[in-house]
């Protein structure tokens, strides 16, 4: 398995223009929020537990976050439990109220992406590597670190690895 540094270095290469960068930090959110209703059905009510595919997918990138930083993991789990809950809120509505909120903001968050990508005049990373689908949550919320002036030493890791890349 690649390393934080490696994961967060490759999509930031595909990610340099400022304009790209602010896009994804609203289409990527979207997205995710988006997949996170849409899969919050079926869902099995286990003694107030409630089971979906969209608590296995929250579960399995926590996993997958927790092994590339634990720290990033928790905030990780933190931000997509919240994502989740509000999945099931959705949910709950009729389904013409959960499709519609789910698939509008899904198609809503991918035009950010490649209204993004067009700006950049690169593609997006997952098309090179699937990978960055699951790299690109984290990705928003690093840069999102890093504009609040924290994990200043994984900041300069990267910028230095981009360097070599380009």
């Amino acid at each position: 398995m690649k390393s934080l540094e490696d994961q967060l270095s490759q999509y930031a290469s595909y990610h340099r223009d400022l304009r790209n960068i602010l896009t994804h930090f609203l289409g990527i959110p979207m997205i995710v929020f988006a997949l996170l209703c849409l899969l919050s059905r079926p869902v099995l009510d286990l003694h107030g537990l409630m089971l979906s595919p969209a608590l296995l997918l929250t579960l399995l990138s926590t996993i997958y976050y927790i092994r590339l930083d634990i720290k990033l993991g928790v905030l990780m789990f933190a931000l997509l439990s919240l994502g989740l809950w509000f999945g099931y809120f959705i949910a709950s509505k009729d389904t013409n109220t959960w499709l519609f909120i789910s698939i509008s903001t899904f198609i809503v968050g991918w035009i950010f992406q490649f209204i993004g990508h067009f700006w950049e005049g690169k593609k997006p990373a997952f098309l090179d590597d699937i990978a960055g689908l699951i790299i690109g949550p984290l990705f928003v919320v690093t840069e999102a670190l890093f504009a609040l002036g924290l994990l200043r030493e994984l900041r300069s890791r990267i910028e230095e690895r981009l360097v070599k890349i380009h």
